[in-house]
């Protein structure tokens, strides 16, 4: 799919959609649970879905409604479907899941897509061995045979913190209580709360010994409930630095109390001279001069490529720390933006952990590709709602945001799709 989006000037409000973190979560706990939950406020991404049919295999019922899951979950792990798991390019999906289905004690074999799995898996694979189960993995599949056991864990908290949530998932239905030490230095630790929060609300505990080792009671059940589903601040970004550099825009849909580590974004906005007001449920975001800041996105990493962009419209040298991880997303989001930045005028400078933009931009000089991801798809639409231009590969917005071009519409984007 190729969009050609024109010079426009955006103005009124937006609704972002669900947080595709918190999504998962509780769908995954709600499949856990013995009885009827219903999550609502739910937007079916490519990713939802693969999530909602692989929890289908582990013999959840599944009803989807136009906005809604009516899940009766599962009572126990003996109701196995398929043993072939397919999670297509969702991590979430993929490391949430392969503890899981260890306790159907059956040999499961998880496939993917695209660039998935090569994305390091390695912590699994040393659980596992440790364990003196099955682990096994190559460009097609990992296959895993083997019940994980009640232990105390030890976890490199530089990696990814799915691999904590995967464990957070499935520990606590285990007989004997389990302990997790994670390995400084620790990033993403605002995703281990979101998953320690929405446990809670299943009613599993886990408890916080200290600043890096969590305690899982065993013998924990989940528990129905019913939930509805928050914005998705990583989705924000991308309206909030287009109203940024375009004109303005009211934002709505957003939990002003909530943990998502990529909330970071009204406080990055404001470092750079936005406005951000919040009234009557909204933010309302503007700006007159945007000046560049230093900006850690340890914590926060899904914001990197829309943090180029706002570095792109910003007087002076942007400097982005802790970017390693943006070389194993879908993409090498790292160099899809001094790509894709370089085609609109703007010059980045990358090291092994860092990222250094020199304000500047102009017409692109030529058509922008989407890398296959769809944060680079959307950090470039939202470019180019200033410069004009055009992107091939757009399709990859299903993966997240399916409507995002149609949102881009409703705010006043002159903007022609060819399929």
């Amino acid at each position: 799919m190729k969009v050609e989006i024109k010079p426009s000037i955006c103005s009124g409000e937006v609704i972002v959609p669900p947080s595709k973190s918190m999504a998962h979560r509780a769908i995954i706990c709600a499949c856990l649970a013995n009885g009827k939950s219903v999550i609502s406020n739910i937007d079916y991404s490519v990713d939802i879905l693969t999530t909602i049919e692989c929890m289908r295999n582990l013999g959840a019922d599944i009803e989807c409604g136009k906005d809604f899951v009516v899940i009766n979950g599962i009572k126990d792990f003996n109701n196995l479907k398929n043993n072939e798991i397919q999670c297509n390019e969702s991590g979430s999906t993929l490391r949430f899941l392969i503890p899981l289905f260890s306790l159907t004690n059956k040999k499961i074999i998880f496939k993917g897509k695209n660039r998935l799995l090569k994305r390091p898996q390695k912590i699994y694979e040393e659980i596992f061995n440790d364990l003196g189960l099955y682990f096994s993995q190559d460009d097609d599949k990992i296959e895993i045979e083997g019940c994980l056991k009640a232990n105390e864990y030890s976890i490199c908290g530089n990696v990814s913190s799915q691999f904590i949530s995967g464990l957070l998932f499935t520990l606590p239905l285990l007989k004997e209580n389990s302990k997790i030490n994670i390995l400084p230095p620790v990033e993403s630790k605002s995703y281990i709360y979101l998953t320690i929060e929405m446990l809670k609300k299943f009613g599993v505990e886990i408890i916080w010994e200290n600043d890096f080792t969590l305690f899982i009671k065993g013998n924990q059940k989940y528990l129905p409930h019913n939930e509805t589903v928050e914005g998705d601040f990583s989705q924000f970004a991308f309206f909030g630095v287009m109203a940024c550099i375009n004109s303005k825009l009211s934002i709505n849909g957003m939990d002003k109390n909530s943990l998502q580590g990529d909330k970071q974004i009204l406080n990055i906005l404001k470092d750079f001279g936005c406005d951000i007001l919040y009234e009557n449920g909204k933010y309302n975001v503007s700006a007159d001069n945007l000046t560049s800041r230093e900006i850690d996105i340890k914590n926060c990493p899904d914001l990197g490529p829309i943090l180029c962009i706002l570095a792109m419209f910003s007087k002076g040298k942007t400097v982005i720390h802790n970017v390693s991880r943006l070389r194993i997303k879908e993409s090498d989001r790292i160099q899809a933006m001094i790509t894709e930045c370089g085609k609109m005028g703007c010059k980045i400078q990358a090291t092994q952990n860092e990222m250094i933009i020199d304000g500047g931009f102009s017409a692109p000089s030529e058509e922008l590709s989407g890398w296959n991801d769809h944060r680079i798809v959307m950090a470039c639409a939202v470019a180019l709602s200033r410069l004009g231009g055009t992107i091939n590969g757009c399709e990859a917005i299903t993966k997240s945001y399916p409507n995002f071009f149609e949102d881009l519409k409703l705010v006043g984007i002159d903007l022609n799709i060819y399929e």
